[in-house]
């Protein structure tokens, strides 16, 4: 299995020889041996273990343009010989992007009417390089160290006329002009033992350490003008830093053996994590800047997972069956320190919140294979997702004059229960129904504490019930092939936080994704694909619109088959455009938005070096989850 996602599983597939490949294996109900956060599936690509020594690898650029031109280069290299596999790549993104966002807010009697440009400027250089070392045949030690360094400049431009109801009047335009650089720097060491005899048995041993550093410099301007958009009224101007440290640790092991004409796999997994958050704000003069005291605190955050886990599976006449136990012991504290006034004095406040807990996660799949050409399979697992970090931190961020972001120390993780059945017919048409219960479900809300002001925190919703159907077919005819995959669901939302906030929302969605491709010529290749996403429900209030788009593309293979030209045309008919309405808590908002996603793209990779060595080792480190979760909570809607 791979821990990479999104755009690093792209890199890793597209580096791929395709001649090492001997399968790709979707596990859509993983065992017990992985861990029970998340409620998607594995990838699993198995290698085909051929000898050959010698040096590999693949350059690759790209170019595109929307509104704004971005380009992207990389190298991967990977060596082999008898003892030793040295392996790395690097990959360079730079990247500029125009995004537009309308807001249509109603809190009590006044209308704020926002209409928001943002342009963010940014780059990215991530690197990974590792070692195998191969002890015997029995057993391999490897080292890898994985990163990355980021740097992204943001300018966000709002105008927001701020009306009363009642008689239908302007009083007011807010103009606010904001400026955001962020910096990032992740760092992740792995190490790693194997051991496989001809037994069966097998021993594999992983410690990681990974260190996050994030830095936030923001400066918010808000400059209010009468209703003629002419004569200032008032003027504050707000600067806010906001460094962030992380440090993770971890170690697990899994076991395997044959035992009883099956598997048997047992293991565990120590994990700690440490966050260091600073937030400052400062009133800006033109004298200087000061430090509000008020609005700025510390919040300090540490965590421990223990877990243990045994899984067997064992093949019968005509079927297979894999049944598991995972357990997890969660202990955690957060500290958040600062100021406050009493109405009296100020005084330091230093609160503490603590939680611990144990789960238990089930799991059990049956096949019946007794037919290769018609699979029968059920499945049920329990499952878990942890709050991001910065989600538990309880202070209010100040995102504009009348909206606010603030984390929740009551925020509690989200529990899903499945139940599956799938059905594979001839390897190609693919079928499953599956039903999900989902306790305290995290949804993003936007509450009314105060009569202007909105704030943004992340709660648990009561429950989510959700039954889905999806259906996946790849269809060949000569030199013309199309994959066609259609989910359907039907979901219902529920909770109740008192004082008439309720939800209460169900949706029947679906989305549609086709991709076609013709081979034009033994070199040419051109590719149509498109999507349609109907009206769903966004975060457990917000009630989003229908969207599509359709991508048009054409590729040339060059240099014998080791280069590749590509050339893309994104959403063609520009239609990829986000909207939707929410109604909570005496708060009617009405929201909209688009982004650079018309753009023309051309790409080109070149491999070289003998196609016959076998790729380097792809293995999951120990802090995969954990990771996840330093990449913070909230977000704003659209994004």
């Amino acid at each position: 299995p791979t821990p990479l996602a999104g755009k690093d599983l792209a890199d890793f597939l597209k580096s791929m020889q395709s001649s090492n490949v001997e399968a790709i294996e979707i596990i859509t109900n993983p065992s017990a041996k992985y861990e029970a956060a998340g409620n998607g599936g594995i990838i699993n690509i198995r290698l085909k273990k051929n000898k050959a020594y010698g040096t590999n690898g693949s350059v690759n650029a790209g170019w595109a343009i929307g509104t704004y031109p971005k380009y992207n280069t990389g190298i991967s290299l990977n060596n082999r010989n008898k003892r030793t596999n040295l392996f790395g790549s690097y990959n360079y993104n730079n990247n500029k992007n125009l995004n537009n966002m309308q807001f249509y807010r109603t809190v009590a009697d006044t209308l704020f009417d926002q209409k928001n440009i943002m342009l963010s400027r940014g780059n990215n250089q991530s690197y990974k390089a590792g070692l195998d070392y191969t002890i015997s045949k029995k057993s391999t030690l490897g080292f890898i160290v994985t990163g990355s360094v980021s740097n992204n400049n943001m300018e966000s431009n709002s105008r927001t006329p701020i009306s009363y109801i009642p008689t239908n009047t302007l009083v007011k335009n807010l103009h606010a002009d904001n400026t955001s650089l962020t910096n990032r720097d992740n760092i992740n060491f792995n190490a790693n033992y194997r051991y496989v005899d001809t037994s069966g048995r097998e021993l594999n041993m992983d410690a990681d350490v990974a260190h996050y550093n994030l830095d936030s410099d923001q400066m918010q301007p808000n400059i209010y003008y009468d209703a003629s958009g002419q004569i200032e009224l008032s003027r504050v101007i707000y600067n806010m830093l906001a460094p962030t440290n992380i440090d993770l640790y971890s170690f697990k092991t899994d076991y395997e053996q044959n035992f009883k004409k099956g598997k048997l796999g047992m293991g565990g997994k120590i994990s700690y994590v440490n966050t260091d958050n600073d937030f400052r704000r400062f009133n800006v003069y033109n004298s200087g800047k000061v430090l509000d005291t008020l609005r700025s605190n510390r919040f300090d955050y540490t965590e421990n997972i223990n877990a243990l886990y045994v899984n067997y599976n064992r093949p019968f006449k005509g079927f297979a069956v894999q049944l598991g136990l995972r357990a997890e012991n969660t202990n955690l504290t957060g500290t958040s320190k600062g100021q406050k006034f009493t109405g009296i004095e100020y005084v330091s406040y230093d609160s503490t919140f603590e939680r611990n807990y144990l789960d238990f996660f089930p799991s059990l799949a049956i096949t019946f294979n007794k037919n290769p050409m018609s699979q029968l399979g059920f499945s049920y697992s329990r499952r878990i997702d942890r709050p991001a970090y910065q989600d538990l931190n309880p202070f209010e961020f100040k995102l504009d004059e009348y909206t606010f972001q603030k984390g929740n120390t009551n925020l509690r993780p989200q529990y899903t229960t499945s139940f599956g059945i799938t059905h594979s017919y001839k390897y190609k048409l693919n079928t499953r129904l599956n039903y999900s219960h989902v306790k305290d479900i995290f949804s993003q809300l936007i509450d009314t504490a105060e009569t202007s002001k909105s704030f943004i925190s992340k709660q648990n919703l009561a429950t989510q019930d959700i039954v889905s159907l999806n259906i996946s077919y790849p269809f060949t005819y000569k030199k013309f092939s199309s994959f066609f995959n259609i989910n359907s669901s039907y979901s219902v939302y529920k909770a109740d936080f008192g004082e008439g906030r309720e939800v209460n929302l169900d949706v029947l969605s679906y989305n549609l994704y086709v991709q076609n491709s013709l081979k034009i010529s033994k070199t040419w290749t051109a590719e149509l694909s498109g999507f349609y996403t109907s009206p769903s429900i966004w975060q457990g209030t917000f009630e989003s619109k229908a969207i599509g788009g359709l991508d048009l593309g054409a590729q040339k293979t060059i240099w014998k088959g080791k280069g590749t030209v590509k050339a893309t045309f994104t959403d063609i008919f520009k239609t990829m455009r986000w909207s939707g309405t929410s109604n909570f808590a005496g708060q009617f908002m009405r929201a909209s938005g688009n982004w650079e996603s018309q753009q023309f793209r051309i790409n080109f990779s070149y491999r070289f070096g003998s196609s016959q060595v076998k790729a380097a080792r792809q293995r999951k480190n120990a802090l995969e989850e954990e990771s996840k979760r330093t990449q913070g909570g909230g977000g704003g809607i659209g994004q």
